[in-house]
């Protein structure tokens, strides 16, 4: 593996960035950020989720040029939209050390009232299921030809077991992965009832995941963005009070709502060797405001 320098912290490595359909999301700027720093890129997209929301789909070449222009010399980008995705992204390089889950399954919610057992299964499936089988076989992989002898398909059968590693994490070669979240537990999420639980679901179970992670040489990190700016806040697309939204940002500490590179940056830096000792956190990165 290349050695980084510290313009290309992550040169050598490769990252796996899911949810990246679009210019203006958090998944494009995350993908861009590590890109940037070195890492090979193969990323996730799905954009009929994106057309059928009020600020709609991007040209999908256009996000692969931009991922692209993003690369250091010697690094690789791919994508796709299928399954078996971390055993595409492993081939683009023959290795894999990030894992972002960005992808999410937004809109068509509702309150508590409007429930029905397919909408929560939707989001559940979208947004916590999947989440926790990528970041499994993510760890397989790791597991398999990383840092550790330890054969996580003999899973620990009772409640209290727990996957042994062969060691110390080694700082150096330690995996990703990072969740997000979306600071559900800082305040009501008026009509978003089974989009809140979906997420509640993963900065809930960081704790858990995160120490059986650690012990196979993986760090898991959950990140809360807070209120980003994706388009859905632009006043020609969104889908809430435009008083409201306007109020709140004039309130907010900053006076801006957060971009897609503000949780970005964060992610990019984490993922460098100078971020490993932060493990099995829910991280917000909000600009003060949840402070408001």
């Amino acid at each position: 593996m290349p050695h980084p320098t510290p313009a290309r912290p992550l040169q050598g490595r490769t990252a796996l960035v899911t949810g990246v359909s679009r210019r203006r999301g958090i998944g494009y700027a995350v993908a861009v950020e590590l890109a940037s720093l070195g890492a090979s890129v193969f990323f996730h997209h799905y954009g009929p989720h994106d057309a059928d929301q009020p600020w709609g789909g991007d040209d999908l070449d256009a996000v692969r040029a931009g991922v692209r222009e993003a690369l250091v010399e010697g690094a690789a980008a791919g994508d796709a939209s299928a399954e078996q995705l971390v055993e595409q992204a492993w081939a683009l390089t023959g290795r894999l050390d990030i894992l972002v889950c960005n992808h999410a399954r937004s809109g068509g919610d509702g309150s508590v009232l409007d429930m029905t057992a397919e909408i929560l299964d939707a989001f559940w499936d979208t947004n916590t299921r999947s989440t926790l089988l990528l970041t499994r076989h993510f760890a397989h992989r790791h597991v398999t030809h990383g840092r550790t002898t330890t054969d996580v398909r003999d899973a620990p059968a009772r409640p209290g077991d727990r996957a042994r590693g062969d060691g110390p994490v080694h700082e150096r070669t330690a995996g990703r992965v990072f969740w997000m979240t979306s600071g559900q537990g800082q305040g009501p999420m008026h009509g978003e009832v089974a989009y809140a639980t979906s997420k509640a679901a993963l900065a809930g179970a960081t704790p858990t995941v995160a120490a059986e992670l650690l012990e196979l040489g993986i760090v898991l990190n959950t990140i809360n963005p807070g209120p980003v700016n994706t388009g859905y806040l632009d006043p020609e697309s969104t889908d809430r009070s435009l008083e409201e939204i306007e109020a709140w940002r004039e309130a907010t500490p900053f006076g801006r709502w957060g971009r897609p590179t503000d949780p970005a940056r964060l992610i990019g830096w984490l993922a460098t060797d100078q971020g490993v000792w932060i493990a099995g956190q829910v991280i917000t990165t909000d600009g003060g405001m949840g402070l408001v």
